[in-house]
């Protein structure tokens, strides 16, 4: 028989397949003497030797048999070639000889022949040699079934831990609540092969509440309740509050055969749905602390082969609530961060209402700063062209770390003294001292008072002493109010003002108490010998005494290594009251204006003690950066446009914009909207701001945004952006 029809031939599983190889003549009599005695056996007959090999691999066989008495069958050639391919226990060999073919037989056994049969064949020797040979082919084909399938389970099981595997890397990795929530659930329906799935969250009022769903029905509203409202005992009705309450996972293979839970919400969910819910499987997710935080609940198990809905397998348990740990700690993590960062947030947002708090000269500027900036980094993160087409916060944690950096840009202000803050009149210290001059000049009007008086008990002259004391008098109060004026700080004062001040107080009035007296201990510390003059004693009306001047204490200079290049006065503070009256524009002295300044140096040195997280690794810089300018002409530390972010750039523009604009300061006046955009321009051009923040922040329309929310309504006056942007030169 050829191949061909060896190929052609149809075979039934429950019957054994036998290849004979013979001579014609004899073959056909071996062949039935085989079926004949053998049941249940197919023979098939080959005649070409050649053919043999081929045909042994082209189909599947369980006995060989070889009539080796056929001078053509190289027997010392085929074997090696047969158990190259085949085990010995993978397909018997079995040889048909005469008692002459005795070496031959010899050599194809220690070949790889399995038996022998010698001629004349017998029915019984047939029938014992094949069992004997199909039973060692049947517990080899058993066996190499049962290896395919452990094999088979081996790869399910490593892929479904191996998915298990990334799937913890992925939750461990993921920042996002919301998606891994979903990846949760839907790693856990791919790891069952099931339908779908569900997942509720306990909440803080211990309830399960419908987090997400891997179906696209809607999330019903209502929660689960973990404990009876009345009693306090453990809700064990329904399924999900079981498994949070104890901690257990349940299997369910028909919801509507359950008789231990309460099943009817799902078969009334079914009704409406028209979905039918059969095997369920609720797993809780508890994290280190063991609180269950979660329930996973997975519905209708189906058959890989069918797609038929089945009971969830008992074996998949274990891997299921692994998933459900992993996803526990994962969650638990994410809530952890999530509650670290609200909270650094929030203690954030607090310091900064309390430095607002602190001074009403302050107003809200620590609050509308940061929001003013947020508005005006939402616009850059939106342009697709221009100066920001390749500027953009791509995370949440980008984001937090501009917030947090803008939140605290004045965070320094807490060391700054409130009444260098609240300096509105330039002899302010803790109260205004224009009162004590005030009292001087009473007293210098009462002692004219008492010579006019002294002088007419003498008998002088009446007009002449009264005129005396009218144009003293006149002279005091004019002089006072030119001093209260003084006091209040100008734009400018005139060189000749500062001398009038200097010449009035050269004026004397004679103070009979000791001013020594009712000091604290570092004022009476401070004093020398000659602050305690004999009594009384002749005064000028004004001074700068060295009682007024506070020298600096060496801790208050800069550590060099923060690369502070601000100038530093000698003295933390000067009282004098000449020096503060002459002050040439508003109402600071220099050591007022570099403590004012010295906020930022606070506010470095705080930040760089904390250890911020690589995700804010960048807040001091956002925070420490909003007083230097592009032409390196700024404070604290001089730094250039190369040294200046986007951020830190939009950061200036913001504090200075909610600064000339807001209308809770009490030393300067509200400026309009167009007087304000005109300052930001001017900055613009003398490379204070940046040109191109500052063109944002018309464009987008962010200046009006915030204008309507905080300014006052007489405060936004008519504004056409193309005046600003179009022209350099202030009209």
């Amino acid at each position: 028989m050829n191949s061909a029809l060896l190929s052609a031939k149809d075979k039934s599983q429950e019957w054994s397949s036998v290849l004979l190889f013979s001579d014609g003549m004899t073959g056909q009599d071996l062949r039935q003497q085989i079926e004949t005695t053998a049941q249940q056996c197919d023979v098939y007959l080959m005649t070409d030797c050649s053919q043999i090999m081929p045909e042994l691999l082209n189909d599947n066989f369980d006995i060989l048999l070889l009539d080796i008495d056929i001078p053509e069958l190289d027997v010392e050639h085929l074997l090696p070639q047969i158990r190259t391919h085949f085990l010995l226990e993978e397909l018997p060999v079995l040889l048909i000889s005469s008692e002459a073919s005795t070496t031959k037989r010899e050599l194809a056994l220690d070949l790889g022949a399995t038996d022998f049969l010698t001629k004349p064949l017998r029915a019984s020797e047939i029938g014992l040699r094949l069992r004997n040979a199909l039973t060692f082919r049947h517990c080899f084909k058993a066996n190499q079934l049962a290896q395919v399938r452990l094999e088979q389970t081996v790869k399910a099981r490593t892929a479904r831990l191996n998915m298990l595997i990334e799937s913890g890397l992925m939750m461990a990795m993921e920042k996002s609540r919301d998606r891994l929530l979903d990846h949760i659930l839907r790693e856990g329906q791919k790891l069952l092969h099931c339908d779908g799935g569900t997942m509720y969250l306990v909440t803080k009022h211990k309830s399960l509440r419908f987090a997400v769903r891997t179906r696209q029905d809607a999330l019903p509203f209502q929660e689960i309740e973990l404990f009876d409202a009345i009693t306090g005992q453990t809700n064990d009705h329904y399924v999900s509050a079981y498994a949070a309450n104890h901690k257990q996972t349940v299997l369910i293979d028909n919801v509507y055969q359950e008789t231990r839970f309460d099943c009817s919400g799902t078969r009334h969910i079914d009704t409406h749905s028209g979905y039918k819910t059969i095997s369920l499987l609720t797993v809780p997710m508890a994290p280190r602390n063991g609180n269950v935080i979660g329930i996973l609940q997975f519905i209708n198990a189906l058959n890989p082969d069918t797609g038929t809905v089945i009971p969830f397998p008992k074996d998949m348990v274990a891997l299921v609530e692994a998933l459900a740990a992993q996803a526990a700690v994962a969650l638990d993590n994410l809530q952890l961060i999530e509650g670290q960062k609200a909270t650094t947030e929030s203690i954030i947002r607090v310091l900064a209402a309390a430095i607002d708090t602190k001074s009403p000269h302050t107003g809200h500027h620590c609050e509308r700063v940061p929001e003013l900036a947020i508005m005006l980094a939402e616009a850059a993160c939106q342009q697709i062209q221009g100066a920001f087409a390749d500027f953009n916060f791509e995370s949440e944690n980008q984001w937090l770390e501009f917030r947090v950096g803008a939140w605290l840009h004045d965070c320094g202000k807490v060391t700054t003294p409130e009444y260098v803050i609240e300096k509105a009149t330039k002899l302010d210290m803790l109260y205004n001292r224009i009162h004590e001059i005030r009292m001087r000049f009473e007293v210098l009007l009462r002692d004219a008072d008492i010579k006019r008086l002294q002088t007419l008990l003498e008998g002088g002259d009446i007009k002449d002493a009264n005129q005396r004391f009218e144009h003293e008098k006149a002279e005091l109060l004019e002089e006072f109010a030119f001093l209260a004026d003084s006091n209040m700080g100008r734009e400018y004062m005139h060189a000749d003002d500062c001398v009038r001040i200097k010449t009035i107080a050269e004026k004397t009035w004679l103070r009979h108490f000791d001013d020594t007296l009712g000091l604290s201990q570092l004022d009476t510390h401070r004093l020398r010998p000659e602050d305690k003059p004999v009594l009384p004693i002749t005064e000028p009306l004004l001074s700068d005494k060295p009682k007024h001047i506070i020298p600096r204490p060496i801790h208050q200079v800069p550590d060099p290594a923060l690369g502070i290049k601000m100038t530093v006065p000698t003295d933390m503070f000067n009282y004098g009251e000449i020096y503060n009256l002459t002050i040439q524009k508003g109402t600071l002295n220099k050591e007022d204006r570099y403590k004012i300044n010295e906020h930022i140096i606070e506010t470095i040195n705080l930040l760089e003690k904390i250890p911020f997280p690589d995700f804010l690794q960048r807040v001091p810089e956002y925070a420490t950066t909003h007083h230097e300018t592009l032409d390196g002409r700024g404070y604290p530390r001089q730094l250039t446009e190369k040294d200046l972010s986007i951020p830190a750039r939009i950061m200036a523009v913001a504090d200075i914009f909610e600064a000339i604009t807001a209308s809770d300061r009490p030393y300067k006046r509200p400026y309009k909207l167009s007087e304000s955009l005109k300052i930001l321009r001017n900055m613009k051009k003398n490379r204070h701001i940046d040109a191109d923040v500052y063109e944002l922040f018309l464009t987008s329309g962010v200046f009006l945004k915030f204008a309507q929310k905080y300014l006052k309504p007489e405060q936004i006056d008519h504004v056409d952006i193309s005046d600003f942007i179009a022209h350099d030169v202030l009209p």
